[in-house]
């Protein structure tokens, strides 16, 4: 495992750092338990002191985790990534569920990822410290834990949500890992807390995140490309439409900034789909991005400096699911963001499915996204756009039904810009962009984007080349994408809410 500089995690643990949280992890071998640098807890002495970068590290070493600082509610930081994207890749991966499934072995994620079960298991334990079944094992049990101590979900539902595969390993684990049954977990708190508003509000989770936070910037860019039908902004409030596996549901985001989270309501029938959507959720708010850190890195620019002064919680929003991005990527070519989203609500009608049980009269959530078979299957000739651009959205339907993984992280950026412009009609520019927000490929850049020439603009107004942009790009890696959203942010024409046009993929 990278090694850890001892003396500045104690200091980090002594002063109680927050800058630390999500970062390492604390084992205190006299009493066998880890925490956050954060716990209030008294300060161990150094000597009986250990420190993880992951809280699967400190799981594997044999710790239990701490019952006053809960590790489960740290910040989920990626600080990993630009290191080693194939874990950045993996644990977006393992997040959803992927080793949950007890078919799913670490060869076969390995294989998603392009490289050898050996090398993949190299890599967990040199930047975590610990194995991918580790890694899954440990997520499992916190996102248990979390489910116990902020809901009132029956155990035997919070075992499935979790990924356990029987009531009796879950018991099992809790019992060795806190020498309690799960249910000596709950708070009591807890149902005062979120009793009141299950019946109407669903299941309430707070996903915590590292400040600062552009929540501003982040509705405001969600609000602009909003379809009608599928959601909605009210207030500071994010709502919208979920389908899995034939069940449909919705969810609702809002900003907590004095908890330094967002509170998530989740109403769907199957719980074993909570991680899945949470992924999402965590992707579409890019809730795990340390801008700390890449925010020093990019601030090397002085140009990027500039712009990161002005907005240091500025994150990248990803899509909610590959295939619902690629087909507004397409929409959006040689259109405004306005345009975009009057074409995808025209998509959303022609082919998405109707919510069931809907007043259709009174409510503004009525459909659903519609998949690659109804897209494949819909004559879109009613859409107000060129055949051509109509045919990419038929082909990439037919790519997404015929590879359903087209749009997770797998093998490199190379592979995967390669295996996106492959579909007829996707182009640089929209494979860049797919990559950057389905993907969620940090390293992704769409440097014919006019909006990220005009950001790039120096102050005496001139653009530079696609080229010239790429060339100087350069320096941004392994952060490009981070890089592109400051510029986004900085292009004038952003203020007009209508947006600029994208290129075309001819």
């Amino acid at each position: 495992m990278t090694q850890l500089d001892h003396d500045a995690c104690y200091r980090a643990l002594q002063t109680r750092d927050p800058r630390f949280d999500g970062r390492l992890f604390v084992g205190v071998l006299s009493t066998g338990i880890y925490c956050r640098p954060v716990c209030p807890a008294r300060t161990p002495k150094r000597e009986n002191c250990r420190f993880f970068s992951s809280a699967a590290a400190a799981q594997e070493a044999g710790l239990r985790p701490c019952l006053r600082c809960r590790p489960e509610t740290a910040p989920d930081l990626a600080t990993w990534r630009g290191t080693s994207n194939t874990i950045s890749r993996a644990l977006s991966l393992i997040a959803e569920g992927t080793l949950d499934d007890e078919e799913t072995g670490v060869g076969q994620l390995a294989d998603r990822l392009g490289i050898g079960e050996r090398q993949l298991r190299r890599l967990f334990k040199q930047h975590l410290g610990a194995s991918p079944i580790a890694v899954a094992q440990t997520r499992r049990i916190l996102f248990a834990k979390q489910l116990i101590q902020e809901t009132q979900m029956p155990l035997a539902d919070v075992a499935l949500a979790s990924g356990f595969g029987s009531i009796r390993r879950f018991n099992e684990t809790f019992q060795n890992l806190y020498q309690r049954p799960p249910g000596a977990l709950r708070r009591k708190t807890s149902a005062e807390a979120f009793s009141a508003s299950a019946k109407d509000a669903g299941l309430t989770l707070r996903i915590r995140y590292k400040p600062p936070y552009d929540w501003d910037a982040m509705r405001s860019f969600l609000e602009a490309r909003a379809i009608a039908g599928v959601e909605e902004i009210s207030g500071d409030v994010y709502r919208r439409t979920v389908t899995q596996d034939g069940a449909f549901g919705t969810v609702e985001v809002c900003h907590d900034p004095e908890r330094a989270s967002l509170r998530v309501s989740i109403h769907f029938p199957n719980v074993r789909a909570l991680p899945a959507i949470l992924a999402r959720i965590r992707r579409v708010f890019d809730v795990g991005a340390d801008v700390e850190t890449i925010g020093t890195h990019l601030s090397h620019d002085p140009f990027l400096a500039n712009l990161i002064a002005e907005r240091p919680g500025l994150r990248t929003p990803g899509g909610w699911e590959g295939f619902e991005l690629a087909m507004r990527a397409v929409l959006g070519q040689q259109v405004t963001i306005a345009a975009a989203r009057r074409l995808a609500g025209q998509l959303v009608s022609l082919c998405g499915e109707r919510m069931p049980g809907t007043d259709f009269s009174a409510q503004p959530l009525t459909h659903v996204f519609p998949t690659p078979q109804r897209v494949a299957a819909c004559d879109l000739g009613a859409l107000g756009m060129p055949g051509a651009r109509r045919r990419t959205l038929h082909a990439l339907a037919e790519a997404a039904i015929a590879d359903p993984h087209l749009f997770r992280p797998s093998g490199t950026i190379e592979d995967t810009i390669a295996r996106l412009r492959a579909i007829r009609g996707i182009g640089e520019w929209t494979a860049q962009y797919i990559a950057l927000r389905a993907v969620r490929e940090t390293d992704a850049f769409p440097a014919s984007d006019i909006g990220l020439l005009r950001g790039a603009a120096l102050e005496a107004g001139e653009r530079p080349t696609p080229a010239a942009l790429l060339q100087r790009a350069e320096g941004w890696r392994p952060w490009r994408a981070y890089a592109a959203q400051h510029l986004w942010a900085a292009d004038p024409a952003m203020s007009n809410t209508k947006g600029a046009e994208r290129p075309a993929d001819r």
